[in-house]
């Protein structure tokens, strides 16, 4: 491909609506447009890009056997009905309907339609297991679409059913995927780990996370280095603080004047008392109710652990308007005599000998409240965020934290889908048996986006070898010089013929325009024909990675970069 030909515009300066690096570089490098919220155009360079993370996922795919399909995007929402997931997939699902005011929607995944059709195609156990799989767009009506390609509202995603007699059969098919997945990654060149994940909206009880460390990333994981435990933030359980006492002795409650105090911090600091002795209260409103959450004053609480443990569709702070109602007051909230449906407490709290909470009237605090004789509670659960330094749960050891970037998502469903949409079959002795399901997803729009929050420095985009858009650009110094044009023409065609991808920039530019351009794209190797390459036969070759740079002569060109190449793809 010759520059002069390529259709790739790229930008010197940061488009203003670009916050992340892989959002900024996708831009500046030509390699997408975007259309709108959260829905992108990929140009020739980034759509390359994207064909090899498919081809990889492919060759891995069919390597453990699964089988490549098509299923509709357009779904009808009878089969969301009968799974119970119309309602509860909310408003991410873009919903519409036909002239005949049928109701479908554009599919955000694929679980009810594929059992659908496995039910009325599969009938005995001779023809299980079954692994089938796709690569085609999803879509998700996000709230606030933002960093590119990370959170879109049009994605490509690799989403691929297996389907099995019994759990037996069903823990073999997610061994299949959970192996296939790490080859996967580590082919397309990122760093990544393997988390323990919640199901979400998905359903199952066992999943996990493949997450690429970036410092970028929306999702946080806890992970301990000794016995490689590692959660995402949403599963991993935090265990009760060990350090803490019980009571000695009577604890007496008392009624505190504690004057524009509305925060932990200020609370613990007019009471010259550190923030884990008061207790934190949270207000939500879940499904209708009122819902008072505590927690330690120094813990964060993890809104997913809450909404799993409410069993709630919806989850959200609760407004002014309904404490009003209520005769709450803002900032002085505590769990004694409060006007609430349900108080859910941490597993902590009723560990704590004594704590300082709301008086439910402002300008005034409690001290001495003892939990476990003072409070009552409808439900104590894990509900906190996991922090670095805690205690792993499997050795002890202090846990560390990090961001990540979710790609992939492996998960056992069980009967899930089965049992609501009766997907059954016949056995060996005839009886009528559920089918056991799991489900595998790989996001393949985000990975590119991934490996380029990974993989970037201040001058552009770094791409591992075996997903860059072309391996080698060869660039003439000038455009002018028959000599210099010649050559690049030559070693061009001879890369080529040796089955090497390369970009010749035959622009009109001057060299530096040129090598800017090179390092944005971010190819592999660059090798610039130049001075020396008419006065000594020697062509610079820079790998773009290491910036090493190395004078090799013209007629060894060929047969060394496919050697860096071919030992690398």
């Amino acid at each position: 491909m010759r520059m002069t030909q390529l259709f790739a515009p790229t930008l010197r300066e940061i488009p203003t609506e670009a916050e992340i690096p892989s959002h900024q570089l996708l831009l500046r490098a030509g390699m997408m447009r975007k259309v709108a919220a959260g829905v992108y155009t990929y140009l020739p360079l980034g759509y390359r890009v994207l064909t090899k993370i498919m081809k990889i996922v492919r060759e891995e795919m069919d390597a453990a056997g699964g089988q490549e399909l098509m299923l509709p995007i357009i779904q009808p929402a009878e089969l969301w009905q009968e799974s119970g997931r119309w309602v509860i997939y909310g408003e991410e699902m873009f919903r519409l309907q036909d002239r005949h005011q049928r109701n479908f929607c554009l599919g955000p995944t694929h679980e009810e339609i594929v059992t659908a059709l496995i039910r009325t195609n599969i009938s005995s156990y001779k023809e299980l297991p079954l692994l089938v799989y796709q690569i085609q767009n999803k879509y998700r009506d996000e709230k606030r679409p933002r960093f590119g390609l990370m959170r879109g509202r049009e994605f490509v995603m690799k989403d691929l059913y297996s389907f099995d007699r019994d759990t037996e059969g069903m823990e073999e098919s997610y061994k299949k995927m959970y192996d296939a997945y790490s080859k996967i990654f580590s082919r397309c060149g990122l760093k990544f780990k393997i988390v323990q994940a919640d199901s979400g909206a998905i359903g199952g009880n066992t999943s996990h996370e493949f997450m690429v460390l970036a410092g970028s990333g929306e999702a946080e994981l806890v992970y301990c280095e000794e016995c490689e435990y590692a959660a995402n933030v949403e599963k991993a359980a935090a265990v009760p603080d060990p350090s803490m006492e019980p009571v000695r002795g009577d604890v007496e409650k008392h009624l505190v004047h504690t004057p524009g105090t509305t925060t932990i911090a200020e609370v613990a600091s007019f009471l010259c008392i550190p923030e884990k002795e008061t207790l934190k209260s949270l207000l939500y409103e879940a499904d209708g109710d009122l819902v008072c959450v505590l927690l330690r004053g120094d813990r964060q609480i993890n809104e997913v652990k809450l909404q799993r443990v409410l069993d709630v569709l919806n989850l959200e702070l609760a407004a002014e308007e309904t404490l009003e109602k209520r005769g709450i007051h803002p900032g002085f909230v505590g769990p004694v005599d409060l006007n609430v449906d349900k108080i859910i407490a941490d597993l902590e709290v009723p560990l704590m000998p004594s704590a300082v909470t709301g008086a439910n009237k402002e300008d005034y605090h409690y001290t001495g409240v003892v939990p476990e004789r003072d409070l009552k509670f409808d439900a104590v659960a894990d509900i906190r965020e996991v922090e670095a330094g805690e205690g792993c749960q499997q050795c002890g050891e202090p846990l560390k934290k990090a961001r990540g970037i979710e790609v992939g998502q492996v998960f056992q469903l069980g009967t899930k889908y089965s049992d609501a949409l009766n997907a059954v079959y016949n056995d060996e002795d005839g009886q009528v048996k559920k089918v056991y399901m799991g489900c595998y997803g790989i996001g393949v729009s985000r990975t590119m986006a991934a490996a380029i929050e990974q993989n970037h420095d201040d001058d552009g985009i770094i791409w591992p070898l075996s997903i860059a858009p072309y391996h080698v650009v060869v660039v003439p110094v000038s455009d002018k010089n028959e000599s210099m044009m010649g050559i690049a023409q030559s070693i061009y065609e001879d890369l080529q013929d040796v089955g090497l991808e390369v970009v010749l920039d035959d622009r009109s530019e001057r060299a530096g325009v040129k090598f800017k351009d090179a390092d944005l794209i971010g190819f592999p190797y660059r090798i610039t024909v130049g001075k020396d390459t008419i006065e000594n036969g020697t062509v610079d070759v820079k790998c773009r990675k290491t910036g090493e740079q190395k004078a090799v002569p013209v007629t060894e060109i060929t047969q060394h970069l496919y050697s860096l190449i071919s030992s690398a793809t």
